[in-house]
Order: C-alpha cells, then structure tokens, then sequence
C-alpha cells in the first residue's frame, strides 16, 4: 500500500504551522474532503469542455451529490485510499477530453498534455491499483486509435506519458515489481511495438495492408505474450489472489481456501441490486444515460461504417451536421464509460469507478445541442428547423431536470446536514478504555482485522493483523488469525498465535455467535469448509470435529484451554486473554 498520501499530508502539516491550530485527524480530513472538491469540479470541466455550456457542468455536480451513495465506496464515512487518487484521474480525464479535440489552438494543447502528463503520474503514486483502471483507459484509446477516430500522434504521446510514469513509479516506489507485471506496461509496448512495425513498413504494399487489417490481432498477442513472458521473469507476489478471485467469479475454477471464500461472499463483490439501479433511475440519471449513451453508440458506429467505406472525417464538425460520433473526445468517453459499466456490472463494489463519469456524459448529452441534432437528422424532422429546435433543448431539457431535482432532493440533503449522529458502541469504547489503562505498552494483540484495525486507530498498540486485501502475505495472515473461530485444538491456536508474537487474544462475541442470512458464508462456515470439518450426508451438510469451536470452549475456562490462555477482561460483545508463556498443566 503506498503511503505518499500520508507523507504529504504530514509535510503540509508540518510545512503550514498547523499543529498550534488543528490537530492531525481533522488536518487529514480536511485535506480528502479538499480533494473531493477538486475531483467534483474535475467533472464539473469536463462536461463543460463537451458541451460548450456551464449548464452541464452544474448538472453533472448535482446528479454527482444526489447519488453521493454510488459515487464514492463509503457513503457513511470518511472516504476512504482510492479517494486520494481518484480526483487526480478525474483531472486528467478532463486534460485528456481536451487534448483529444479537434482544432486545438497550440498552448492549449501543450497546457492539456502538460496536464495529462503530471495528473497520470500522480495518480500512479497515490493508489497501488491505478494501473488497472489506467489500463481501461488505455484500452479505450487503442479503440479509438484502431479505427482511425483520433489523431494517431496524440494517442501515441498518451501511450508515451504512460510508460513514463510506469518507469517512474516503478523507482520512486521502491521497485514495486507489480507495475512491471501490470497489463498496462505490457499493452503500452505492444502498442508502440505496433506503431514502429507500421511506420517502418513501405506503405501500399502487402505487408502493410496486412499489418493494418491484423492490427488488432497482433496488439492483443503481444500483450498476452509479454505479459505472460514478465510474469515468469520478474518475481511478484502483488495481486495474485485478485487473478484468483476473477477465476473463480467468472466460474473457470473452484476452491475451498477461506480467504477466496470469503471475498466471494462480500456484498460489494456481487453483481449489482435492483436497489442500485432503482436509485439512478429515481434521480433521472439512469433514462438520460442510456439516452445519450444509445445515440452516441449509433453516430460512432455511422462513423466506422463510413471509415471502412473509405470516407475521410471532416476537419470540423459543424452543429447542422449532426455528426456528434466524429468528435474524438466524446467516442473516447462513450467507450470508457462502457468498460467501466461492464466492471460496475461484474462487481457492485466498482460502481464508484463508473457512476461518476455516467452523471458528467448524461449531464453533457442533455445539454449538447450537437447530440439533439444529430437525433433530428435521424428523425428528419422538417416542421420545426431543426437547429433551433436543438438549441431550446439543449437549454430547455437540463433547466426542468434541475427543478425538478431541486424540488425532490434538496430538502432532503438539506435534512440529512441538519441530523448530528454519534457513534455509539459502549462495548467496544470500553475495551478500547481498558487497553489504554491495563495493557502494556509493549502488548500485541491479536483478533479480527477489522477490530485490530480499530485498536490501531484508537489506541495505537500494536496488532497482528489489518483489514489490508491488496497482500497475499496479509491474507494469509488474517486467515491464520481467524482460526480462532473454528474447531481447532488450543494448542493448534496457541502456536499460530505466538508465531505472530500475540501477547493478547480478542474473542467477538458476534463473530461468534453469528447467525447470518446466507448460510455458507458465515466465517466459521468458510473455516469449516476449508479446514475439512463439513460433513455431507443425504443431501445435508453438517461441522465435525473431534474438536469444540474454540472461541466457545475457551469461555468454559477448563484445561488445556486455561493452560494457554488467562481471561483478563470481557464485556458483553468482547473477551480479552492473555496469552501464556509459560504453560502451566493442570487437571
């Protein structure tokens, strides 16, 4: 996990002389809610550059706050790592839908490349998945590029901005050896691989017309070769289990192991709710979006039938033109926002990436007069002109979708800031209290990651594991540690524990006890599972073992479960132990 965010955030701290006037945390809070707002405003210029009215800038900020539940991962927080990234990815997105334009003047597009440049690395350093989500982009442009929608030179310089920031990354991150195996790297080379081939090969001969009509082809070989070859020569651990997740997601493979059980069981991994759609469509954005996205989807596909049949693009596209799928930035966004809703259908969890850029193209199709044009060229419409009837729309259609919202939504964001809630958890402010005054300083303390992750916030003694998914060695830690929750013997638990030098053992009552609505994806269901203790018998599955569940029968306080562990504290959602070193045996 990088940890260039906190490192700036403790420089600017530091640097500002604010540790007289505001304490770390709300300094820290300030600085992501900062970056919300640039991330807003991103949005807020992209939809605007579009379109070519602010109209479709406000719209975009007020879609992008009414349905704040789907646009940001953690709602009912503080947002969380990616949150440091992603508005630098909105920014060069915005850079991006600039510099793609036609007839641009030259110092705005060295302005917008100089953009893309700095906002691609940054992004790079502040989020260990953003090669990933900068592979689909990069994805998106080779469409654009493979079917001649773009200016080839841009596109390359892209490509080149890329590989750079790789390569920077890659040093300043300490050799982090998952951005040599990342899919980007190995599609970036393959892309100019195929450039150099291209521009190297005499044109009109056969090799050439070749080369163009297997381009696609041989830019995905590349890519799976070089990517397997870098897999085999570079040693990596980053991320192998997210392979092993989409293996198992996408039906190719089964498993018992607890660790992929358990992510496959998670809400945010599963394929999205009809809630999730009923609340875009209550709001109005889901209807525009495919509106847009429908239209769009049909002038580019007018465009790449023109293409094949040889027809230049026009240098400028004028309004009485109805041409909006020949604008390279708005094919690049309507393909981007198509991968992105194809990984927000996969994964509920991913709608934050998507839900985004859905709210700025919707907000640009509405106020878009070249979009109702383009509709009233198809529909041929000759009772009202045309253009002017485009130009009241496009002002018309997104002034009553702001009333409209306006009525139904205001009042009740306006509701929501009025309500002060506190968090209220008396159990676990009383352990966190009896930490602080009982516990050695010097004390480890063992348990679920996510309550281990709450002592470390709250107390600042140590743990022996976080609730971090982006490690196999941390997975397989938080794994070793929830042992205490099968039907494992106390000396099983006790060596798994000290081999992670735990002083102190937490046991969850609601861990416990669970009873959850999906049988099967309970923790101590996937424990049973993976350690062989499910018996199957007509038709029905059953726990045995020749061994109690350990988190009950250590609350029985008799041998040989006393002999490892002393109970120090409990309340009614908490039991505290104290790990032995030195054993004692009795009766």
């Amino acid at each position: 996990m990088t940890l260039y965010p906190e490192l700036i955030a403790s420089v600017l701290y530091q640097a500002s002389g604010s540790e007289e006037v505001i304490e770390p945390v709300y300094f820290y809070i300030g600085i992501v809610f900062g970056l919300q707002g640039i991330y807003v405003t991103a949005l807020f210029v992209t939809s605007w550059v579009m379109s070519g009215t602010w109209l479709a800038g406000m719209l975009t900020v007020a879609w992008f706050i009414i349905n704040r539940t789907d646009t940001t991962r953690i709602d009912y927080s503080i947002p969380s790592r990616e949150n440091w990234a992603l508005p630098y990815f909105a920014c060069q997105v915005a850079a991006l839908t600039g510099y793609l334009k036609k007839n641009l003047n030259c110092s705005a597009e060295k302005f917008c490349y100089l953009l893309v440049s700095a906002s691609t690395y940054t992004f790079m350093m502040m989020w260990e998945y953003s090669h990933y989500l900068l592979f689909l982009q990069a994805v998106s442009l080779f469409l654009l590029d493979s079917f001649a929608l773009a200016q080839s030179e841009k596109v390359h310089e892209v490509y080149k901005i890329y590989m750079f920031s790789l390569f920077l990354g890659y040093l300043l991150q300490f050799e982090n050896s998952a951005l040599l195996v990342s899919p980007l790297l190995s599609l970036v080379a393959a892309l100019m691989l195929s450039k150099y081939l291209q521009m190297n090969v005499k044109k009109g001969t056969f090799v050439s017309r070749m080369l163009k009509i297997m381009y696609i082809y041989l830019v995905l070989t590349v890519t799976l070769t070089l990517n397997l070859l870098l897999k085999m020569f570079v040693p990596h651990k980053e991320n192998e289990h997210l392979l092993k997740f989409l293996e198992i997601k996408l039906g190719l493979n089964t498993t018992k192991n607890f660790t992929m059980n358990w992510l496959l069981c998670q809400e945010s991994l599963q394929a999205p709710s009809q809630d999730f759609f009923l609340r875009l469509t209550q709001s109005s954005l889901l209807p525009f979006y495919i509106l847009v996205l429908i239209i769009c989807l049909f002038s580019v596909t007018q465009v790449i039938f023109r293409r094949i049949c040889g027809e230049p693009l026009k240098e400028t596209v004028k309004l009485e033109d109805g041409r909006i799928g020949e604008r390279p930035e708005i094919v690049y966004h309507v393909i981007h926002t198509i991968l992105l809703g194809s990984l927000a259908m996969c994964l509920e969890g991913m709608k934050y990436l998507w839900t985004p850029y859905v709210c700025m193209l919707a907000a640009f199709g509405v106020c878009s007069p070249e979009l109702w044009m383009t509709l009233f060229k198809w529909l041929r419409l000759k009772a009202v002109h045309p253009i002017l009837l485009a130009l009241i729309l496009s002002m018309a259609v997104p002034t009553i979708i702001g009333f409209s919202l306006w009525k139904e939504f205001f009042p009740r964001i306006m509701t929501e800031l009025s309500e002060l809630q506190e968090f209220y958890d008396p159990d676990t402010v009383e352990l966190m209290t009896w930490i602080k005054r009982q516990a050695p300083v010097a004390a480890v303390f063992a348990g679920s990651p996510q309550l281990m992750g709450v002592i470390k916030l709250c107390t600042g003694w140590m743990v022996s594991s976080l609730p971090l998914y982006n490690d196999d060695d941390l997975l397989k830690r938080n794994e070793n540690i929830y042992q205490i929750y099968s039907k494992r013997s106390a000396e099983d638990i006790y060596k798994i524990l000290t081999s992670y030098k735990a002083n102190f053992l937490i046991i969850e009552d609601s861990i416990c006890n669970e009873v959850g609505p999906v049988r099967g994806c309970r923790v101590k269901d996937l424990l049973d599972i993976a350690n062989g203790h499910v018996v199957c018998e007509e038709g029905d599955s059953y726990a045995y073992s020749k061994y109690g569940r350990f988190c009950h029968e250590i609350k029985m306080n008799y041998s040989p479960y006393v002999n490892y562990f002393t109970r120090v504290y409990w309340n009614r959602s908490y039991f505290v132990y104290r790990i032995n070193t030195v054993i004692s045996f009795q009766s």
